[in-house]
C-alpha cells in the first residue's frame, strides 16, 4: 500500500509544538467532533502511551501520533502529522505491507531487528526497533496501528544470535567460528552433541585449550594456512563422546573483512563415519570374495586334474575347464577390474579437481605433482586396457618385421635393473635369426612380464636365461594348434621353485595368480597368450617343482623385405612438417578430435577435420589437397576402413592412418592395405607425430 506523499489541503496550516497542545482539528480529516468513533479513541490512547505509537487512517495511511514518536521520526515531525506513511517510513513501509499481504490480513504484522535513525536523517544515531503493524476495523480496516519496541543493539545482536543458532543447529553438520587470535567465538549444538563441550565453555578458549598440545599440533599447520587465506580441506578422526572413533570430513574456510584481511575461520564438520565403514566392509568383503575366488581356481583345478583320468580325451578336459574358468572370469570383471578402473579414475578426477582449484587461486606453480599423478593413472587405465583386449585377443595389433635379438639387446639394461643384483641374466641369441611378424611393442610388453614373473620365482637370487631359435614345424599340431612353417621362438628360462601341476593347468587362465592379494592382477601369463595367438602363435610352458620354468614364445616368421621406415632410428623429438602438407582428420569424439588437430597444427601441418564419414567424403571427393587421411575405425554410420575404400577411388594410393581403440574387425588380419597402419588409443603426442612423419616419409 505505498503511496506517494501528498501536499498539504488548501486552507490547513502545519502544527508546531508538542502534539498535545496542537488543534488536531487542524488536520485533514477535519474537526475532531467529526472523526470516526473508533479514531477517537485510538487518540486518547495514543497521547498516553509511553511507546512510540503510530495510528494511519484510510486508504492513505494518514498519521496520527504521540510524542515518543515524534521524537522517533526527528526531523520528519511536525510535517508527518497528518501526511500520509510513506513521507516518513520510505522503503520499510512496503516491507510491512508485503508481511502483511503474506499473511493473514486480519492479523498483525511483524518485522524484528530494524535499525532507524533516532533523528530521522541518514547520519543520526541508530537505534534498532521491532515494528508492528495492527488492524484498525470498523465494520471493516479502515486504519492500523503500529507500535514501535525499541530496544539496545546488544539486544538485536543476541536476537541475529539466537535467530543463526537456531539456523546453524537444524543444519546436520558442525559448525564453528574461530577469531584471529584462535579462540572460539560461536558454535553450534553439535559441538556439545559430539564432543560435550557447551556454547558457554567453548567462548573464548583457545583452540590450543580445547583440543590439547597433541591434537593442537595435529592442526597446526591447518590453522597456519588458513589463516593465511587458504581454504582446507581434510578428513579426521576422532573420539566421540561416547567413546566411539567418529571420522568427518572437515573444512577451515577464511573469514574476510571489507578490506580482504582474514579476521578469523568458520570450521564445518560432517560425521562420515557411516560411509567410512562401508568402505571398510567393502574392502574386507573384496578381500574376502578374492580369497574364495583363489580357493575355488584352486578346487577347479582339481576337478580338471580328476577329468587328465575320468575323459575320454585331453581335449575335452581342457574345454571343461576353460569354460568353467571363462565364468570364474566373468564374476571377478565386475569386482577386480572395476576397483583397478576405480583407483585410477580418482587419481585422474581428483587430480584434474585440484588442478581446476589451485590455478582458480592462482597457485600456478603447484599443480605440475597433480598433473604427473594423472597422467600416471591414465597410462597405468591404458596399460590395463591392453591387457584386458590382448586376452580377448581382440588388442589391434601392429605387425611388422621385428628383430628379435635386437629387442632382446635393446631392453637388456631394462631387464637387470627390473631383476636386480641377485639374479643373473644371460642371453643365447641364435645367429642368422629370421625376422618375426609381430607387433613390437606388444612383444616388448610380454618379455618384461615375463621376465617379472622370473623375477618373482627366484626370491632368493638364481640364473635367468633368454634364448631365440629359429623353428621350421613340419606338421599340423606339433606346436599346439600351429600350422606348418618358419617360425620364430622366445625363450624366458629361470631356475626359480618351478610350478605345481595344478599351478599350471591354471597359468593361462585370466585373473589367476600365486601372488599375495593385491600384488598381481592375474592377467599378466593370459595377456601373452592372446597376443601370442592373436599374432598367428603360440605360447609352451614346461615346469617342475624345485627345477624352475621355461617359457616359449612361437611367432611366424616374417615373409617381406624390410621397410626403410621400420630400420630407422626414432627420432629424439616430434618431427616436423614440410611446407605445404595436408592432413584430414576425420574423428567423432570432439576432445580426440580436438586433440589431434592441435598436434598437427603444432607440428606445422594443414589439418582439415570432419566428425563422420558422409562429411569427410565430400571433402575427398573434392578438389582439396591432402597427403594424409587419419581416420577413426569406429566411425558412426560408414565405418574407417569403408571411408578409406571410397577415399582409394577418388585419391588412389592415398595414405591411411587408422585410429583405433577397441575395434573387432580392426584386430583381425587383412583389415590393412598397403599404404595402411594403425595406431592404438591412447596413443602420447610424441607417438602421433612419429606415426605421422612415417606415412608421409614413406610416400616421399
Amino acid at each position: 500500500m505505498a503511496v506517494n506523499p501528498e501536499p498539504w489541503p488548501a486552507g490547513t496550516s502545519q502544527m508546531s509544538g508538542r502534539i498535545r497542545g496542537h488543534d488536531w482539528s487542524a488536520t485533514p480529516l477535519g474537526p475532531i467532533e467529526n472523526w470516526p468513533v473508533p479514531l477517537r479513541i485510538l487518540l486518547d490512547t495514543l497521547l498516553d502511551a509511553p511507546l512510540p505509537m503510530c495510528v494511519l487512517w484510510g486508504e492513505t495511511g494518514l498519521q496520527l501520533y504521540n510524542d515518543a514518536h515524534a521524537a522517533l521520526i526527528g526531523r520528519y515531525h511536525p510535517d508527518a502529522l497528518g501526511a500520509p506513511v510513506a513521507i516518513t517510513w520510505g522503503a520499510i513501509w512496503p516491507e510491512l505491507i508485503e508481511a502483511r499481504e503474506t499473511n493473514d490480513r486480519s492479523q498483525a504484522c511483524l518485522l524484528r531487528n530494524h535499525r532507524l535513525s533516532e533523528d530521522g536523517t541518514a547520519d543520526g544515531a541508530a537505534a534498532w526497533f521491532d515494528l508492528a503493524l495492527s488492524p484498525i476495523r470498523d465494520g471493516q480496516a479502515v486504519g492500523g496501528q503500529l507500535l514501535c519496541l525499541r530496544h539496545s543493539e546488544e539486544q538485536a545482536l543476541r536476537r541475529s544470535e539466537a535467530e543463526i543458532r537456531m539456523i546453524t543447529d537444524a543444519l546436520p553438520i558442525l559448525i564453528g567460528y574461530i577469531d584471529r587470535d584462535q579462540r572460539f567465538r560461536f558454535n553450534n549444538h553439535y559441538y556439545k552433541e559430539w564432543f560435550g563441550h557447551s556454547p558457554e565453555w567453548l567462548r573464548g578458549k583457545t583452540v590450543r585449550e580445547v583440543l590439547g598440545e597433541e591434537g593442537y599440533a595435529l592442526r597446526q599447520n591447518h590453522i597456519e594456512a588458513v589463516l593465511a587465506g587458504q581454504t582446507i580441506s581434510f578428513e579426521t578422526s576422532s573420539p566421540h563422546r561416547d567413546g566411539q572413533e567418529r571420522h568427518s570430513q572437515v573444512q577451515y574456510l577464511p573469514r574476510r573483512d571489507a578490506n580482504g584481511q582474514v579476521q578469523g575461520f568458520f570450521v564445518l564438520a560432517q560425521d562420515v563415519t557411516e560411509r567410512w565403514q562401508a568402505e571398510q566392509a567393502l574392502r574386507e568383503l573384496n578381500e574376502t570374495l578374492e580369497s574364495r575366488v583363489q580357493e575355488r581356481t584352486e578346487a577347479l583345478a582339481e576337478v580338471y586334474e580328476r577329468l587328465v583320468t575320468e575323459m575320454a580325451s585331453r581335449e575335452q578336459a581342457q574345454e571343461a575347464l576353460r569354460q568353467a574358468q571363462k565364468m570364474e572370469a566373468v564374476g571377478q570383471l565386475t569386482g577386480g577390474i572395476a576397483h583397478d578402473f576405480n583407483n585410477m579414475l580418482t587419481g585422474i578426477i581428483g587430480g584434474l579437481d585440484l588442478i581446476q582449484r589451485y590455478n582458480q587461486s592462482g597457485r600456478h606453480g603447484e599443480t605440475q605433482r597433480f598433473i604427473d599423478a594423472a597422467v600416471n593413472s591414465a597410462n597405468r587405465a591404458a596399460a590395463l586396457t591392453h591387457r584386458l583386449l590382448a586376452f580377448a585377443r581382440r588388442q589391434p595389433l601392429n605387425l611388422k618385421r621385428v628383430d628379435l635379438n635386437a629387442l632382446v639387446e635393446s631392453m637388456r639394461d631394462l631387464m637387470v635393473r627390473t631383476l636386480g643384483s641377485h639374479i643373473l641374466i644371460d642371453a643365447m641369441l641364435a645367429p642368422d635369426l629370421w625376422p618375426a611378424n609381430s607387433d613390437e611393442n606388444q612383444l616388448e610388453s610380454a618379455l618384461l612380464n615375463l621376465v617379472i614373473n622370473a623375477r618373482d620365482a627366484m626370491p632368493d637370487g638364481g640364473s635367468l636365461y633368454i634364448a631365440t631359435a629359429n623353428v621350421h614345424l613340419q606338421r599340423p599340431s606339433e606346436v599346439g594348434e600351429l600350422a606348418p612353417g618358419r617360425y620364430v621362438s622366445l625363450s624366458v628360462i629361470d631356475s626359480g621353485f618351478g610350478m605345481t601341476r595344478k599351478v599350471l593347468a591354471a597359468a593361462f587362465e585370466p585373473f589367476f595368480t600365486t601372488k599375495p592379494i593385491g600384488q598381481g592382477t592375474g592377467l599378466g601369463l593370459s595377456m601373452i597368450y592372446g597376443f601370442a595367438r592373436q599374432a598367428g602363435g603360440h605360447v609352451q610352458i614346461r615346469s617342475e617343482p624345485g627345477n624352475g620354468t621355461e617359457v616359449t614364445l612361437y611367432l611366424p616368421a616374417y615373409k617381406g623385405m624390410a621397410s626403410p621406415a621400420a630400420l630407422s632410428e626414432p627420432s629424439k623429438q616430434a618431427p616436423q612438417a614440410l611446407q605445404g602438407e595436408t592432413v584430414l582428420v576425420v574423428e567423432d569424439d570432439p576432445a580426440v578430435r580436438l586433440l589431434v588437430l592441435d598436434v598437427l597444427g603444432m607440428l606445422g601441418y594443414r589439418a582439415l577435420e570432419a566428425a563422420e564419414g558422409d562429411a569427410a567424403a565430400k571433402i575427398l571427393q573434392s578438389g582439396e589437397h591432402i597427403d594424409l587421411l587419419i581416420s577413426d575405425v569406429g566411425l558412426p554410420g560408414m565405418n574407417g576402413r569403408q571411408l578409406a575404400d571410397i577415399a582409394r577411388q577418388h585419391r588412389p594410393g592415398l595414405r591411411v592412418l587408422f585410429m583405433t581403440g577397441y575395434a573387432e574387425q580392426a584386430a583381425s588380419s587383412g583389415f590393412l592395405d598397403t599404404g595402411m597402419d594403425m595406431i592404438s588409443k591412447p596413443f602420447s603426442v610424441d607417438h602421433l607425430a612419429t606415426r605421422v612423419r612415417d606415412m608421409l616419409a614413406s610416400d616421399s
